[in-house]
């Protein structure tokens, strides 16, 4: 390897190690937020919102598997895999969103 190679292989390592902490620090903030869904949803015994929040445990897993397998991928296929993560996150984050919006709704009315 040259030393131009060995500097690139560095610098690519550098860059996936920081999207992987932002990406791990999306997913510790995520959890979080689920677990106040969940301690809601409990309260109020809102079954859907239940399974709804289930779903999002499971998603907030692959993603982190994903940025496992990030830390793994090979240089070519970092783009794709975290393009891939990124629409992972704005879906998580989205779906997060509409679950606490139908809780806060179901708040609203009694």
């Amino acid at each position: 390897m040259t030393t131009k190679q060995a500097t690139h292989a560095a610098t690519t390592a550098a860059t996936i190690k920081a999207y992987a902490d932002k990406i791990t620090a999306d997913i510790q903030q995520g959890k979080a937020i689920i677990e106040q869904l969940e301690a809601h949803a409990k309260a109020k015994r809102a079954e859907s919102e239940i399974a709804a929040i289930n779903k999002l445990k499971a998603a907030n897993q692959t993603i982190e598997q994903k940025v496992q397998d990030l830390k793994n991928a090979h240089e070519s296929s970092v783009p794709g895999a975290k393009a891939d993560i990124d629409a992972h996150i704005a879906s998580l984050k989205s779906a997060i969103e509409d679950i606490g919006t139908k809780l806060k709704a179901q708040v609203a009315k009694k």
